[in-house]
């Protein structure tokens, strides 16, 4: 999807590291580095470039909290799969390693993997993600990071965007869906009874 042209797109706010072919860091490695490092957020692309993120501001980090409990709410009453926040790591089929704001993986697919596998980053990609852009965010990054997450495997990703009222739904084989202003979005048919209120989104209770 192209951002109209009379959108201003923010100036990236991460930092990208760059270490190969100068070093070459493992799964463990990486993982290591993020816990000795835990006051940062770092995600890793599939090319193996590391991504430095900064804190988000009271506002985005609000709106995260209010959408991870929504969906814990909704993952405890469905009892068919886990929800995860945005400290979580996840292992995509290609190499990188994300940490999308919220998501969801069902049971069935975490059965097959070790009590190992489970403590560190989770070598899945997850069923539902969501984005929540907050001011700093580049829009076209964030869109071209959800087409990765359907295209590794996840069957639902929403991409929010507060300042424009703006929800983008993704699903594999079918074109993005755009929502605007709108109170609400359902995750049906992939989350069974999931709908995720957006008011206290587009105007944070703070």
């Amino acid at each position: 999807m192209s951002v109209a042209a009379t959108e201003i797109q923010p100036r990236e706010a991460f930092l990208t590291l760059r270490l190969s072919p100068v070093l070459e860091l493992t799964d463990e490695q990486f993982f290591e580095l993020c816990q000795i490092n835990s006051d940062l957020r770092m995600e890793r692309t599939a090319e193996g470039e590391i991504i430095v993120m900064p804190l988000t501001g009271g506002e985005t980090s609000n709106q995260n909290a209010g959408i991870s409990a929504q969906l814990g709410n909704w993952t405890k009453q469905d009892g068919t799969g886990a929800a995860f926040d945005s400290s979580a790591g996840f292992k995509l089929p290609n190499g990188a390693d994300r940490s999308p704001d919220a998501a969801w993986i069902s049971h069935e697919r975490l059965a097959a993997l070790t009590p190992e596998q489970k403590r560190k980053f989770i070598p899945l990609c997850p069923d539902f993600v969501v984005e929540l852009l907050s001011p700093t965010d580049s829009l076209s990054t964030t869109q071209a990071k959800m087409i990765e997450y359907i295209e590794n495997g996840a069957r639902l990703g929403f991409l929010i965007q507060p300042e424009a009222k703006r929800v983008f739904v993704y699903r594999p084989g079918l074109p993005v869906e755009e929502l605007k202003d709108v109170a609400e979005v359902s995750g049906e048919p992939e989350l069974s009874r999931f709908t995720l209120d957006l008011c206290e989104i587009w105007e944070p209770n703070l």
